[in-house]
């Protein structure tokens, strides 16, 4: 029943341009619709972060990537294809989304999400999440929801119930940069 009920309060926030603190495939982030300028905004406030530090996209699957990357290179589907945990890639050029979602260079972190929470978040707005971890600037992440700094518990506009029961610990994923022409580089293990 709670996953449901978070399910349905978490679209309305997201949908009306809100930010939610939610459990992801990895650690707990402060999501938002990647369309809306103004969420991203919140999202940079909340964290004290700056601005010219791009924030990651969550997507359910591979359809929905190729929605917001001009051209994903044939090394990409192989990494994702092989991949055992979440991983994240950089991809060269983002689309469609927001002005401050990509970095100065254009370039777009996206992680196909496989948790079932995300998943069906995802799914039933039609959107990607764009996401961050749920720490302040400069800090640490989060490894469970017991470690989330109380500020940002109080400035979100929702907080998701399910999982916070979740005292395991949890890991941000793997990030790798990739060109079009297939070239990467590993950036966080």
């Amino acid at each position: 029943m709670l996953f449901e009920e978070d399910i349905k309060k978490s679209l309305d926030v997201l949908r009306s341009g809100g930010v939610i603190l939610y459990p992801t495939d990895t650690i707990w982030g402060l999501g938002c619709d990647p369309t809306y300028p103004s969420a991203i905004d919140k999202i940079f406030s909340i964290k004290s972060r700056p601005e010219k530090l791009s924030l990651i996209i969550l997507v359910n699957g591979i359809q929905m990537l190729e929605r917001y990357v001009k051209e994903v290179p044939e090394t990409a589907y192989k990494l994702i294809e092989v991949s055992e945990k979440p991983l994240t890639i950089i991809y060269p050029h983002g689309i469609n989304l927001a002005p401050q979602v990509c970095a100065e260079d254009g370039s777009v972190g996206i992680r196909i999400c496989s948790d079932l929470f995300c998943s069906e978040l995802i799914s039933r707005l039609r959107k990607p999440l764009a996401s961050t971890s749920a720490n302040m600037s400069g800090k640490s992440s989060p490894s469970n929801f017991g470690e989330i700094d109380k500020t940002i518990i109080k400035t979100v506009d929702y907080v998701v119930g399910y999982r916070q029961n979740d005292s395991q610990k949890h890991d941000p994923s793997p990030v790798i940069k990739i060109e079009n022409n297939g070239v990467f580089k590993i950036l966080r293990i």
